[in-house]
Parts: structure tokens; sequence; C-alpha cells
């Protein structure tokens, strides 16, 4: 039997009177990118951080590769990095100054983390600035830095705790491939993200957690499917809508759902159910602004879950209502 890499059994952490992680328990096996998705103060850097051995739960249990977190802290760190959510560096230190510098936290030789301080700059293409100090590079740089430091360790899993957050859109894309090619090369990684496209990206398995509880958790399409399948989504204008809405549901036995002036009906048989639609609204006169097959997104798993979006139109989270009298982390 293989040995997970990460196992949590009903993990509780409270500060004062605020409840961070509700009995919450997971596991996933080596080799994959696990994701944790939520909004800020869903409990995921909690956890993060007690996987780490930077925190102790209040109860319950957890291991890193069959290593209990709480009873041998230093047997787990030699076996994980960590990035948080914002880029741990000194600005006036070099690049690879910054880097051969945590090599040697590893205890590494002096020799050995030089060696692999070039390896992982190189790994992250940032040998072309490795010897400017760190206050010249870019957020997207001191992102790419963070995670070189990691993995100067060589660690079997690496936890990144939003690891694009604040960066420009160019450089979320190389740390997203940066990510992928870690996983290759055999990292065991848990993301954790706000960012709905980067689980969709990234993760193999993704949990949701909310409130300091696993939610939900499978496949992306495994999430979807607790939706539904897919749907016809058709926009018209505001003086088609009626028309259009009696039209749309003369073709389906479901209930046509409109959102503003888009209205949506389950795709039961595909493109034929497309074609339908289409003919049914050619018939009454109406010419949709837009129309289309459209798949479940994982925001419509989070919403159909939690009652909110997991972010807001700017791509920032949407807030979390309370539920009763618990607080949030």
């Amino acid at each position: 039997m293989t040995t997970q890499a990460v196992e949590v059994e009903g993990v509780t952490k409270v500060f004062g009177q605020t409840v961070a992680l509700d009995a919450l328990s997971l596991s996933f096996e080596p080799g994959i990118v696990y994701g944790l998705l939520g909004p800020n103060g869903a409990g995921k850097t909690t956890i993060i951080r007690i996987l780490a051995t930077l925190l102790r739960p209040s109860g319950g249990n957890a291991r890193v590769f069959g290593i209990d977190v709480a009873r041998d802290p230093n047997g787990v760190r030699s076996r994980i990095g960590l990035a948080g959510q914002y880029a741990a560096v000194d600005e006036f230190q070099t690049g690879r100054e910054n880097v051969e510098m945590i090599g040697k936290l590893y205890n590494l030789p002096t020799t050995e983390a030089k060696r692999r301080a070039t390896e992982v700059l190189e790994r992250i293409q940032l040998t072309y600035a490795a010897d400017d100090q760190v206050k010249t590079y870019s957020g997207g740089m001191r992102r790419r830095l963070d995670l070189a430091a990691s993995m100067v360790g060589r660690p079997e899993l690496l936890f990144l705790d939003e690891p694009t957050t604040g960066i420009d859109p160019r450089s979320r894309l190389d740390v997203w491939e940066l990510i992928e090619d870690l996983v290759r090369k055999g990292t065991t990684v848990l993301l954790t993200t706000q960012y709905l496209d980067e689980a969709d990206r990234l993760a193999d398995r993704i949990g949701v957690i909310d409130h300091g509880r696993l939610i939900a958790e499978g496949t992306e399409n495994e999430l979807k499917l607790q939706v539904g399948g897919e749907v016809v989504e058709t926009k018209v204008k505001p003086e088609n809508l009626d028309r259009a809405l009696a039209a749309i549901q003369d073709t389906t036995r479901h209930e046509a759902k409109l959102d503003g002036t888009t209205i949506t009906v389950p795709a039961e048989e595909g493109p034929i159910t497309l074609a339908n639609v289409i003919r049914a609204l050619d018939a009454v006169g109406v010419h949709p602004a837009d129309i289309g097959v459209r798949r479940p997104t994982l925001n419509d798993v989070f919403l159909a879950l939690t009652g909110h979006k997991a972010e807001s139109d700017n791509g920032t989270e949407a807030p979390t209502p309370r539920r009763g009298r618990r607080s949030r982390v």
C-alpha cells in the first residue's frame, strides 16, 4: 500500500474564539497537484502552516509521507518546501544570494548550496538576473525567486500557498508552467488558491474548503458533475426576452432559468438541444446576441456548494457570508 503524501484526520485549529479549521479531513497520493480551493478566510493557509510544522493543531492528526507533523516536525521539514502568499526574499541581496542562504538553512555545505542555487535559478529562468539585487525585480520575478528558494532543498512535497496572488498575467503563466514542470519531474504539490482558472489548469484533484470544512472533493469533472451536465446558454436583447423565454421553454421538459438577459436550459442532447433552441428562436423572430453549449465551471460548483461565488468579476474573492456565530481565519 502506497503511503499517502498527506493525511489529515479531523484537524481543528482554534484561535481564541475563532474557529479556523473545523474537523478537516483530506488525503492524497504522491505525484499529483492537489488543489485546495476556497476564498480568503476559508482556512487554506492554516492547514498549510500546520502541515509545514509552523502551527500545532488544536485537535486531530496530520501526517506527511506517514510522518506525524506534531511528533516529528524535523522529519517532515526534511521532505518539504514552502512558498507562502508573499515572496519571502531579502531585497538587498542578489537572487543568487537569497537562494544560497536558504540552501545553507537546509544545512547544505557551501559548495552544494551554490551548485543547487545555480541549478534552480536556471530551472526558473532567472539566471539572467541572478546577480542583481532583488529590489530591482518585478513582482513576478520575486515570486519565481521565492519558488526557487523553496526548491533548493529538493523537497518531495512542495506547499504553494496562493502562489500567483498579486502578479501579472504573463508571470502567472510562467509560474503555472514551472509548477507543471516540477510535477513532471516527481514533486508532489499542495496548492491553495482562490482562482478558479488556476485550479482548473493545475490540479489533478480539488478539495473545496469553506469555513474551515472540506465541503467537496474530486477531480475537476467529478465536481462539475455535481451541478449537472452541459447547458444551452442564450443571451438576448431585453425587448425580446419574453418571446425568447417562452419559445425556449417549449423545447424542454425542464424549467428554463433566467439570469438578467441570459436564458439557460439543460443540454440533454448536446448539439441537438442547441439546434432545437435556435429553431425555436428563429420561429418567433428572435436573433440571439450569443448562444452556445456550456459546461459547468468551478464557479458553478462553488456557488452550488456554498451559496456564493469563489471570486468576483474583477478576479478577487467574493465575501463569504457568515453562518451563525462562527468566525473565520
